[in-house]
């Protein structure tokens, strides 16, 4: 699920609706200071992943941190662009 990985936070096999709260919890528990969440491994995705981003996003201005991503699935970028909220995806 989550892990962190060489000063990340992986994220490792699916971000789909079935398991979008528990990858939320997740992520904000593992969250300290400014955090990069690397999504390379991430092996099936669907719109619940950018609703698990974005709760990441807000849990991290919250605590007055920065968070950007990695490794994106490229399916994920053409939701977020689709949707018109791509800009709002802070990439690293």
């Amino acid at each position: 699920m989550i892990e962190r990985s060489n000063g990340a936070l992986a994220v490792r096999g699916a971000m789909v609706m079935a398991n979008a709260r528990a990858l939320l919890a997740a992520g904000c528990a593992e969250m300290g200071g400014d955090s990069v969440v690397d999504l390379s491994a991430v092996d099936a995705a669907d719109s619940s992943a950018l609703a698990v981003m974005l709760g990441w996003l807000r849990h991290a201005q919250a605590a007055k941190q920065r968070l950007s991503f990695v490794g994106v699935p490229a399916g994920v970028l053409s939701l977020a662009e689709l949707y018109g909220i791509s800009d709002l995806l802070p990439l690293a």
